[in-house]
C-alpha cells in the first residue's frame, strides 16, 4: 500500500481525536471551568467547578447512544461518511458554546442559557460516541499489518496534541486578558471555544479527500459487509470481547480523564497550585508522553500490545499511591515526578489502544462493537471520574482518592486483558468471530 496514503489516512483519523480533546483541554482548564460554572448556571460562582463537572458528565450520558447509532451505521455504509459527520458535529457543538448567551449579565438568557449549553454538550457527546471507534477502525484498516502499532499511536498523538493546544490557548488568553478581568469573564473565555471551528474544518477536509478503507471495501466485495446496521449481532455474538473491551477501557479512561481532565482542578483546589503553574506542569508531562507514543507503538509491533498494557495495569496497582504521595509533598520537583509516573503509565496504554480495540472484532461489526463498548465504559467510568473524585475528596478530606481509584482500575483492566488474544502482526481481515484469529495468522503474532 502507498505509505503516503496511509499517512493521510492516519492524519485524517487523528485530527478528529485532536478536535475532541481540544474541547476537553479547553473545558477542563481551571479558568474556563470556573467561568462555565458561573456563567451558565444559577447561583453565581458557588460550586462553579462542580457545576462544570456535572455538565461534563451529562455529555457522557449520550455517548453510548451515539456509539450505538453511528457505529453500526459505519459498519453498513462505511467509515468515512460517518467520520465526516461526527467531526462536523463535534467542532460545531464546541464552537457554538462560545456563541450562546449566558445566564445573567448583558444579553442574558436565564435558564434558557443553561438548557442551550447542556444541549450543545449532549450533541458533542453524541458525535464523540461515533468518533473514536470509527477513527481507530479507520486507521487500523488502512495501516500495514506489521506497522499497525506505530501508525495507530498517532491517533493518540492527536489526543495529546489537541489537549495541549486547548490548554495553551486558554493559558495565552488568560495571561493576555487576566483570568479575573472583566474582559475575560465577559467575552475572552469564548475565544478558545470559537477556535474549534477552523480545527474541525481542517479535519473535515482531510476526511472528505479520502476513500473508505481497503478492508471495508474488500468486505463489501466479498459479501462480508453488514447489510443492516448490526447492533443485535454485537451483543449476541460478540459479548465476551465486548465485556473485555469495557474492562480495558475502564482502566484507560479512569487514568485518561483523571490525569487530563480532572488534574488541573486537583492541582489548583486540592494542592493549591496556581492556574498558570498547573497548566505548565500539565503541558510539560503531556509533551513528554506525546514524544514517547510513536516509539512505544513501534515497540508493540515487535513484542506485542499486551506486554505494554499489562505493564500499565501492574503499574497502576503498584505505583499510584507512591505517585500521589510525591505530589502531596509540596515540592514542585516531586509533584512533576509523581505526575510523570502516572503519565508514562498512561502512555503505555495510549500507544496501543488504537491498534488493539479494532483487532478485537471482525470487519462486519468492528466499528459498531468498538464504538459501543468504548462509549459504554467511557460514560460509566470515564465521564464520571472527575465528578466522583471531586465529590469523594470533599467527603473524605483525603487527597489520595485518585490513587485508590486508579488501583481499582488497574485490577479491572488487568483481569480483562487475560481474555484478550494478542493480535499484533495479524492482518485485520484474519480477525474472526469472538476475538479469535485465523489459524494461519497466529504464528505471525508476537508471543505475549
Amino acid at each position: 500500500m502507498d505509505i503516503s496514503l496511509v499517512r493521510r489516512a492516519v492524519a485524517a483519523a487523528a485530527i478528529g481525536n485532536a478536535t475532541e480533546w481540544y474541547d476537553y483541554g479547553v473545558f477542563s482548564a481551571g479558568a474556563i471551568t470556573a467561568t462555565i460554572g458561573t456563567e451558565f448556571f444559577p447561583g453565581g460562582g458557588a460550586n462553579a467547578s462542580l457545576k462544570s463537572f456535572v455538565l461534563l458528565a451529562l455529555s457522557f450520558i449520550v455517548r453510548p447512544i451515539g456509539g450505538a447509532v453511528l457505529g453500526p451505521i459505519g459498519d453498513k455504509l462505511g467509515r468515512q461518511r460517518v467520520l465526516a459527520l461526527t467531526l462536523l458535529m463535534m467542532s460545531g457543538g464546541t464552537c457554538l458554546v462560545g456563541l450562546i448567551p449566558t445566564f445573567s449579565g448583558p444579553y442574558s438568557f436565564g435558564y434558557g442559557a443553561m438548557v442551550l449549553v447542556i444541549l450543545l454538550r449532549m450533541v458533542q457527546g453524541f458525535s464523540t460516541g461515533g468518533e473514536y471507534g470509527g477513527a481507530a477502525t479507520f486507521m487500523a484498516e488502512y495501516a500495514p499489518t506489521k506497522r499497525r502499532g506505530f501508525f495507530g499511536s498517532f491517533l493518540e498523538v492527536g489526543t495529546l496534541s489537541g489537549y495541549i493546544f486547548g490548554a495553551l490557548v486558554v493559558l495565552f488568553v488568560t495571561l493576555g486578558l487576566g483570568a479575573n478581568s472583566s474582559a475575560f469573564t465577559t467575552w475572552g473565555w469564548r475565544i478558545p471555544f470559537l477556535l474549534a471551528l477552523p480545527l474541525g474544518a481542517i479535519g473535515l477536509y482531510l476526511r472528505l479527500k479520502l476513500e473508505d478503507t481497503p478492508t471495508f471495501k474488500a468486505a463489501a466485495e466479498t459479501g462480508d459487509k453488514a447489510e443492516k446496521a448490526p447492533l443485535g449481532e454485537v451483543f449476541t455474538q460478540h459479548w465476551q470481547m465486548l465485556l473485555c473491551l469495557i474492562g480495558i477501557v475502564m482502566m484507560l479512561n479512569v487514568a485518561d480523564y483523571m490525569l487530563l481532565t480532572d488534574m488541573p482542578t486537583y492541582l489548583t483546589t486540592t494542592l493549591h497550585v496556581s492556574d498558570t503553574a498547573s497548566t505548565l506542569i500539565l503541558v510539560l508531562v503531556e509533551a513528554i508522553m506525546l514524544c514517547c507514543l510513536p516509539f512505544l507503538g513501534k515497540l508493540s509491533d515487535r513484542i506485542g500490545r499486551k506486554p505494554l498494557m499489562n505493564t500499565a495495569a501492574i503499574g497502576y496497582i503498584v505505583l499510584s499511591y507512591p505517585a500521589f504521595w510525591m505530589m502531596e509533598q509540596h515540592s514542585t520537583v516531586l509533584l512533576i515526578i509523581g505526575f510523570l509516573i502516572m503519565g508514562l503509565l498512561l502512555a503505555l496504554l495510549l500507544a496501543v489502544i488504537a491498534s488493539t480495540y479494532p483487532a478485537m472484532f471482525p470487519t462486519r461489526v468492528r466499528y459498531g462493537a468498538v464504538a459501543i463498548g468504548y462509549n459504554l465504559s467511557t460514560s460509566i467510568f470515564g465521564g464520571t471520574t472527575s465528578l466522583v473524585v471531586t465529590w469523594l475528596i470533599g467527603l473524605t478530606g483525603t487527597a489520595y482518592i485518585p490513587a485508590y481509584y486508579l488501583i481499582l482500575a488497574g485490577f479491572i483492566g488487568g483481569a480483562a486483558l487475560l481474555f484478550v488474544p494478542e493480535t499484533a502482526g495479524v492482518p485485520m481481515h484474519h480477525i474472526r468471530e469472538r476475538g479469535r484469529v485465523a489459524p494461519e495468522a497466529v504464528a505471525a503474532a508476537p508471543s505475549s
